[in-house]
């Protein structure tokens, strides 16, 4: 009987494992969404000669929470961390930013993940246009002018 049984499991097992599953019907093309248009041509230059380019930023620093400086002390650096963060903002903008990732995976779990992000620039001539602390809390408006002459690869 244990033997008709298991010959029977496995005889049904063999013939359902062998049958063609369905395929996943495509989907909709009402529910495919056309790539986002680019806001400017690939081939178009963005700096030229008869336009300068301007770049504004605004860049956020904020007051050390330890008692070991004075409240003076604490504005000045909270307004340099500001004026670094501008620097920062800018350089991202004119140079942009690199990414590297990695991932450590572990019986197909994911252990860890790493990115970093990097800016590998040189500002020179950038206007502080504006500051405003408030609540420890330094921003400080940035821009810089950019002109086709300045322009190096």
């Amino acid at each position: 009987m244990k033997t008709a049984l298991f010959s029977l499991l496995a005889c049904t097992l063999l013939f359902t494992g062998c049958t063609k599953q369905p395929e996943c019907p495509p989907p909709p093309a009402a529910l495919k969404t056309p790539p986002p248009k680019p806001i400017v041509k690939a081939d178009a230059p963005i700096l030229t000669q008869r336009q300068p380019l301007r770049i504004t930023v605004v860049g956020q620093g904020v007051a050390p929470c330890t008692g070991s400086c004075s409240p003076e002390q604490a504005l000045v650096l909270a307004k340099r961390a500001a004026i670094v963060d501008g620097y920062r903002l800018i350089a991202e903008k004119v140079k942009g930013v690199y990414v590297q990732g990695r991932d450590y995976v572990h019986n197909m779990m994911i252990k860890s993940s790493k990115v970093r992000t990097f800016v590998d620039a040189n500002i020179r001539n950038a206007n502080i246009v504006d500051t405003l602390y408030k609540d420890g809390l330094c921003e400080v408006e940035m821009e810089v002018t950019l002109h086709y002459s300045q322009l190096s690869y």
